[in-house]
């Protein structure tokens, strides 16, 4: 990982905007690993994580009742935003992924109908599984997509103040398109609410690059970025506030604001060489690493061997000082009385 002094250069901010009462973030300005955001998304949700996370600004909560719902959105360009709720320092805001909270969901709820979107309208990437896909069909993904949608009469066009802001700029549409994504899916979800009321946990990860633009465009001092992040705060409230109702209170809404990662996102892979390469890779014979399921799977093994072992000595004492008297009709029907008469 990188030094800590990169902290004051390429910084960030993770604000918990909603989140129930099962789910418990204590308020303090307590830095979070960039690399361990998708742990706290992973563990609110109850998914277990390979390695501990010792990060005071988590407490443990109900673990009976988890929230239905995990909303993260990542805005790019600003180190942070004014928004309500708890805030914590981001310590090495390098890229991050929630494919493993994704992953986990939809192998645990494949046979039920889980949400889980996760969308860059800037880049035009978008990632969906699971059945309930058909309701979010309709949602704009591409630029020029977005760009036909809001100027449609239901678009927020119609009742955003866009100040400063221009209709006839591609850098101030795009803007705006991210915004409407953000009321696209609430609105599709207001209209299919049983999504929100299964027992499949949902998640929505949202990459919104368009502040970024604005700043580049007109300069971070310009009226225009600093009408594009009120317009931006207001918006990512109200939405967290929609979300938060539609799941009936039962949702944590987090937003990453981060100026600049430190650098950009890999992900791994696995090439068809390193097969013949496998058995080189440890030459020294070296232990294996520490797997975090050991203790878990020893427990398991332990008291089930020692559950036995006492079944055994139980059941052979038993069977070792039974009276043959009177345990079955065979030697009752044989007494020499009985043969007698």
């Amino acid at each position: 990982s990188f030094l800590c002094l990169f902290l004051g250069v390429c910084g960030g901010e993770f604000s918990i905007l909603r989140s129930p009462q099962s789910v418990v973030f204590r308020d303090g300005n307590w830095p979070i690993p960039g690399e361990r955001i998708p742990d706290v998304a992973a563990l609110t949700m109850g998914f277990s994580v390979e390695e501990d996370l010792p990060w005071p600004g988590l407490g443990v909560g109900d673990l009976f009742h988890r929230p239905q719902a995990t909303v993260l959105v990542t805005v790019k360009g600003v180190d942070k935003l004014p928004v309500k709720g708890f805030s914590y320092p981001i310590e090495n805001a390098v890229p991050f992924s929630l494919d493993n909270v994704a992953n986990a969901i939809h192998t645990l709820f494949s046979e039920e109908t889980p949400v889980v979107l996760q969308l860059a309208p800037s880049e035009e990437r978008v990632y969906m599984v699971g059945k309930a896909n058909a309701v979010f069909e309709d949602l704009s993904v591409t630029l020029r997509q977005l760009r036909n949608r809001l100027f449609q009469d239901s678009s927020i066009l119609s009742s955003l103040p866009l100040n400063s802001l221009s209709r006839n700029n591609e850098v101030d549409l795009l803007f705006l398109s991210e915004l409407q994504v953000l009321h696209d899916i609430a609105s599709l979800l207001s209209r299919h609410k049983h999504l929100a009321k299964d027992h499949s946990p949902d998640l929505y990860s949202l990459e919104l690059s368009g502040l970024e633009e604005v700043g580049k465009r007109y300069g971070e001092d310009s009226q225009q970025f600093k009408d594009a992040s009120q317009i931006l705060v207001d918006s990512l409230q109200k939405f967290a506030d929609e979300m938060f109702n539609l799941y009936g209170g039962n949702a944590v809404v987090e937003v990453v604001a981060v100026k600049e990662f430190n650098s950009p996102l890999s992900r791994k892979t696995r090439s068809i060489l390193q097969a013949s390469q496998s058995k080189k890779e440890n030459p020294y014979n070296l232990a294996y690493p520490y797997n975090y399921d050991y203790s878990v799977i020893f427990n398991i093994v332990l008291w089930m061997m020692i559950g036995l072992a006492l079944a055994v000595i139980v059941i052979s004492y038993n069977l070792w000082n039974m009276d043959p008297g009177y345990d079955s009709i065979i030697y009752r029907m044989t007494n020499q009385k009985i043969r007698m008469d």
